[in-house]
């Protein structure tokens, strides 16, 4: 039976939410993550986090920061206490942050580093250090949000620290093959999770092919694909899963 930590589940409306119910609803063993206080400092605010979990069968739970150095590790050993050796990883947790180059301030790079592109490395390692291949196949899956395609200015600390996970794929994957562990980036484009604002919805819509958002069952099927039998050859990729995203 396959084994999975998902990070970012503490809105229903999110794609971890999305990726751990298409992850049970497949028979999977689910362990997820969330942080809500940083929900509760963003324009869309926290959602019920009960009735989150409520929703996916209350599955084994860990509200844990990733910005503490030492929480990955700590989140995948709980995880694994829960449901056994970790056979998938998906990161799907993201520190959002606006600001233009000068607005941009050292707390806030470094603290999107730290949640987006350390949380995810230190994530890997910890998965990495615990993986048994006699529990079955092993794949990461990291989330970029499409900074290799084109800028975003206006979310620079963001869009740095994301950015550093697309460039790491590659060489984790490389570390990893010879063990049977597939490492892989999702870019899952323009995702209707709440966070836009009338203005920001309506131009992304018409910058859409199908003239709607992606949504986040849409990144959970390419993530099902990843961590199942049919992807084991591909690894080390950026998937850019962007509906024709027109930039």
């Amino acid at each position: 039976m396959r084994t999975a930590l998902v990070t970012g589940v503490s809105r229903r409306s999110s794609i971890g939410f999305a990726v751990a119910r298409r992850l049970l609803d497949r028979g999977d063993r689910v362990v997820v993550q969330s942080w809500a206080p940083h929900d509760a400092g963003q324009p869309w605010g926290p959602d019920d986090l009960d009735a989150v979990l409520a929703e996916l069968g209350d599955p084994p739970h860990l509200s844990v920061d990733l910005a503490d150095p030492t929480a990955p590790a700590r989140l995948v050993a709980s995880a694994r206490d829960a449901v056994g050796p970790l056979t998938s990883l998906v990161a799907a947790h993201a520190r959002s942050a606006a600001g233009r180059l000068a607005d941009v301030t050292t707390a806030e790079v470094d603290l999107c580093f730290a949640v987006n592109a350390r949380g995810s490395l230190l994530l890997t390692q910890a998965f990495a250090a615990q993986y048994q291949p006699a529990a079955g196949p092993g794949a990461v899956v990291l989330f970029t949000s499409g900074q290799h395609r084109g800028p975003m200015a206006s979310e620079l600390p963001y869009a740095i620290s994301k950015g550093a996970i697309q460039a790491m794929t590659l060489s984790l994957a490389d570390e990893l093959i010879e063990r049977d562990v597939t490492v892989n980036c999702l870019n899952p484009g323009p995702t209707d999770t709440g966070w836009a604002d009338p203005t920001q919805t309506d131009l992304v819509q018409r910058s859409m092919p199908r003239g709607r958002w992606n949504t986040p069952a849409e990144a959970a099927a390419v993530v099902a694909w990843l961590t199942g039998p049919d992807a084991r050859s591909v690894t080390g990729q950026t998937i850019d899963a962007e509906g024709g995203f027109r930039r």
